[in-house]
């Protein structure tokens, strides 16, 4: 099979990176998109407790609200970062910034906790976009002898966002309603697409057909299986949570069947084969399962116990900050 020909766009690629200080800017938009997709994975957690009270609902009806920002960048990250190499990484990252925006500002006037939850899942396709491209975009905007401090600057961002999340939430709690942990990103992205626009940029993109079939088979394998799993967790229609399972996995199935064939599938099926590969990606599933299910489920225990929704961030925080330190450590 003959390897997919590429075509430049135009203007053409930078060969080495952006002249400055374009570069600065567009790593500055790279990286406000990444803190602001990443904050909101770990923010929300801290208002649950406040969001269920504000709603009249139950915990495990408010869980929703995280479980479906999770649930829509599992579901299309792959997706969208095989959409990047065809359409453009710039694309596809402007994209992704303008819906995170538009459903951030929807979060903070959702009347509801069906509204909130639909429109956490639409911010979960726009973060989805930010965090498929982010790396190929930071590849193109550095040169190459300067790769690996801009590989380095961007994962300190990503760790040092996670750390902070429960503490910013605390902060913004401690002035005002939950609503404004959502209504901030609302000028911060603005903000940030327009120096998008300006700075990100042009990257080289692949003349292959897109993968619909194997995007959709994608989204229906992890989607069923994931939201089969929450279901368990939560001991809420375990019938139907079996029904999931079973279903993600015979379309498992069937996306294994489709992609083996495929020059460049979604999924890296070779590496899978590799027995000490697969073990550690299984351990990493289980532990990342298992430290959400601890980060929403513990502040509201926290605050059942009488603590306030900003002690509750601050107690949260250590558990994130001890992440980041040790990550490094641990190679």
């Amino acid at each position: 099979m003959s390897a997919p020909s590429v075509s430049p766009p135009s203007p053409g690629p930078p060969t080495d990176g952006l002249p400055l200080p374009r570069r600065y800017w567009a790593i500055a938009a790279i990286l406000l998109a990444i803190a602001m997709s990443v904050l909101d994975s770990t923010i929300v957690n801290i208002a649950l407790p406040s969001i269920a009270r504000d709603f009249g609902a139950t915990s495990a009806a408010s869980i929703w609200v995280v479980n479906a920002y999770q649930l829509a960048i599992l579901v299309v990250l792959l997706p969208l970062s095989s959409l990047g190499e065809v359409v453009g990484y710039r694309r596809v990252s402007q994209a992704g910034l303008a819906v995170f925006t538009l459903a951030s500002l929807a979060c903070a006037w959702a009347p509801t906790l069906l509204v909130l939850s639909i429109a956490r899942l639409v911010q979960g396709l726009g973060a989805a976009g930010i965090v498929s491209v982010s790396g190929a975009l930071v590849r193109f905007t550095y040169p190459q002898r300067l790769l690996g401090r801009a590989v380095g600057i961007n994962a300190f961002v990503v760790a040092t966002c996670a750390a902070l999340g429960p503490t910013i939430a605390s902060a913004v709690l401690a002035v005002a309603q939950w609503r404004w942990l959502f209504g901030i990103n609302v000028p911060l992205g603005v903000i940030t697409i327009l120096i998008a626009i300006r700075a990100l940029p042009e990257t080289e993109r692949t003349r292959r057909p897109l993968n619909p079939a194997g995007a959709a088979l994608y989204a229906g394998t992890f989607g069923l299986l994931l939201s089969g799993l929450q279901s368990l967790a939560h001991h809420a229609a375990t019938a139907l949570a079996l029904v999931q399972i079973g279903c993600g996995c015979a379309l498992g199935w069937l996306l294994a069947r489709h992609e083996l064939p495929r020059a460049a599938p979604l999924i890296p099926f070779d590496l899978l084969r590799i027995r000490v590969f697969s073990l550690s990606l299984a351990t990493s599933v289980c532990s990342f399962m298992a430290q959400m299910t601890a980060l929403v489920a513990l502040p509201f225990e926290i605050q059942r116990l009488g603590h306030s929704a900003v002690a509750t961030g601050l107690f949260m925080t250590p558990w994130p900050l001890a992440l980041a330190v040790a990550a490094p450590l641990a190679g």
